[in-house]
């Protein structure tokens, strides 16, 4: 579940397509002529039967056997051309009626469920499990109080800020971003009570990390910005640095229990790294992106694979298989 133009998706159909697995790729968001669809229940059973429809493959739901859930486009924009009452009727009763059924296939494993990614993807929660399972955290403070944030910057220093969530959508169909940046105590005044702000303390990093976790199979990538960026993801992406390091065993573990308890299979974790990175307070935990990219990355064609690996019913048999024999 996806929009046509999604690169990394097609990375994981490719590698889907290598093990000859049925792929059927959809985006709710085309519901009309580009995809017609039919449930039922009551008839035959106590699940969903039916069938979708798109202008090249048509599939029963009933044989779904995993759902690769990755960046479909929002349904609103089907319903774009409509006064606003219309707009967000028809957008509603999509959502809940097409993804209501699309989100309830019980046979189905999900990677991941947009209910998990949308409980995962708080960075407040997010934080406090890192601590939770011990790993290092910056100092954080959220606040829309300015006189809360001089006292936070004056205890910690250099202090960074970063947006929750990033800027949505604009009229002209374009996402922004706000990069994370310094910021100085003698900004902070009344404008900060309008909204929730994030502040941390920013910490002397030397790289970042981006582990990407599928299932069991993990995969780290240090990563160095050419100018010492704060923010490695503003710069031109071809100019970095990236080179494999293993992630130390109790912060592995924490990662694979993060997953566990969020329900989720998947995720791409940031760290700071203030020393080699052979040591665990080296790393400083950031964030999880439930959802995140990693098509860009130089090892994108082994975690593909692990994305097929785990929606491939056949090897999750026979994963499972080695398993009991253990």
């Amino acid at each position: 579940m996806t929009a046509l133009e999604d690169f990394t998706a097609d990375r994981v159909i490719h590698a889907l397509n290598e093990r000859e697995v049925p792929v059927v790729r959809i985006d709710p968001a085309d519901l009309g002529p580009g995809l017609a669809f039919g449930f039922r229940l009551g008839e035959d059973g106590r699940a969903w039967v039916g069938r979708l429809s798109t202008p090249s493959r048509e599939v029963d739901v009933r044989e779904v056997a995993a759902v690769y859930y990755r960046r479909p486009t929002p349904y609103a924009t089907r319903f774009e051309h409509l006064p606003r009452q219309l707009r967000e009727f028809g957008a509603t009763e999509a959502r809940h009626g097409l993804g209501g059924v699309l989100n309830a296939l019980r046979a189905a494993m999900y990677v991941n469920h947009p209910h998990a990614v949308t409980r995962a993807d708080f960075k407040p929660a997010q934080l406090q499990r890192f601590a939770e399972l011990g790993l290092q955290i910056p100092s954080t403070l959220i606040t829309n109080d300015a006189a809360a944030a001089r006292r936070f910057a004056a205890v910690h220093g250099r202090v960074v800020y970063k947006t929750f969530r990033g800027l949505p959508r604009g009229d002209d169909g374009h996402t922004g971003a706000i990069w994370t940046q310094r910021v100085e105590p003698d900004s902070f005044d009344e404008t900060l009570t309008v909204t929730a702000h994030l502040f941390q303390a920013e910490i002397p990093k030397r790289s970042d990390v981006r582990v990407t976790v599928v299932g069991r199979q993990v995969f780290a990538q240090q990563i160095v910005a050419p100018d010492g960026a704060l923010d490695w993801r503003r710069g031109d992406w071809d100019e970095l640095s990236h080179t494999p390091i293993a992630v130390p065993t109790t912060v592995e573990a924490a990662l694979h229990t993060y997953l566990e308890s969020c329900g989720l299979v998947f995720g791409c974790f940031d760290f700071a790294l203030t020393g080699g990175g052979d040591k665990p307070e080296d790393w400083w935990a950031i964030e999880c992106n439930p959802n995140g990219q990693w098509g860009w990355l130089p090892d994108a064609a082994h975690i593909a694979g692990a994305f097929a690996d785990i929606l491939n019913m056949e090897d999750r048999k026979e994963t499972a298989g080695h398993a009991d024999a253990r």
